[in-house]
């Protein structure tokens, strides 16, 4: 089953900066993640109750969480997650997420 490491960005007080760098440096270093079969960026632009609670949502996507797991140990995965942590440790959260596929009808 296919597994994401999914990044919540809390809004940056510089976006400029923090775009500038996510983009240029951090993206093109978690992309060299080896087992990586597919990342997406979102970028929210508003909630149903006032501001979003995140400003960018990353989610990274490996085959099973063995593969995530040997990811973050690579060379690769050491350098995505310190300049990750020197740029926005403070605002961000990782989690973990799996897909649910909830029966079409419950009884």
């Amino acid at each position: 089953m296919a597994v994401k490491l999914v990044a919540l960005f809390k809004k940056p007080e510089d976006v400029k900066a923090f775009e500038a760098h996510y983009f240029q440096v951090h993206v093109p270093l978690a992309e060299k993640m080896p087992g990586l079969q597919k990342v997406e960026y979102n970028r929210a632009i508003g909630s149903p109750f006032g501001e979003p609670a995140y400003y960018m949502i990353a989610e990274l996507t490996f085959e099973s969480m063995d593969a995530l797991n040997a990811s973050m140990v690579s060379e690769e995965g050491k350098a995505a997650a310190k300049d990750l942590m020197g740029f926005a440790g403070n605002l961000v959260q990782l989690v973990f997420t799996e897909t649910v596929n909830q029966p079409a009808e419950v009884h």
